[in-house]
């Protein structure tokens, strides 16, 4: 049987085992969220790199289907409850043509995208009404292949889509595209 002095030596032992492992733990806390930074600092690139890339076939896109001239890349609006609201790139045609085209750009385009974007949609009239007497469309882009699956779910949900073949950005204009100024959320 061990002595009490035995016992407490132990027991010291193991309080300063436990407190090593904390620190440890505390550390390989820390390594993580740096690690996890950094991977979110390269996707943030990917993303803004796959932006970059399609910005200027956008462009042409845009003003071969719906005339317009006027686009922005990184368009920006800082909201009244202090959000941000922020698309890839947008259009606007003046006159008798008067569309706007919004643009949403994803380097791994998912179904949850479009129902993300299509809410932003239905709400861009109260956002920007300064635009709200335009006919106003969606394109989500990607550089990732998409299934037939999703490219029927973005038809349906009233959305274009342009996505990269051979490096260049091909444009699927859907027949049926919501005009989202003039149609009311569902």
């Amino acid at each position: 049987m061990e002595t009490f002095e035995e016992i407490r030596a132990i027991l010291r032992d193991v309080v300063l085992s436990q407190k090593e492992t904390d620190l440890r733990f505390k550390e390989t806390q820390q390594e993580i969220k740096r690690i996890s930074k950094q991977i979110g600092e390269i996707g943030n690139k990917f993303g803004s790199f796959t932006e970059g890339l399609a910005y200027p076939s956008l462009r042409k896109i845009l003003f071969k289907n719906y005339g317009i001239e006027n686009t922005v890349a990184n368009f920006q609006k800082r909201l009244p409850d202090g959000n941000e609201l922020e698309f890839d790139a947008f259009g606007y045609t003046n006159g008798s043509i008067n569309n706007a085209v919004v643009v949403e750009v994803k380097s791994h385009l998912q179904s949850k995208h479009i129902y993300e974007f299509k809410k932003e949609l239905y709400d861009f009239k109260n956002n920007f009404p300064e635009f709200s007497e335009k006919h106003l469309f969606g394109v989500l882009a990607t550089v990732k292949v998409v299934s037939k699956e999703l490219k029927t779910e973005i038809f349906e949900n009233g959305l274009h889509l342009a996505r990269i073949h051979d490096e260049i950005f091909g444009f699927d204009k859907n027949p049926n595209a919501i005009d989202f100024n003039k149609k009311a959320s569902v």
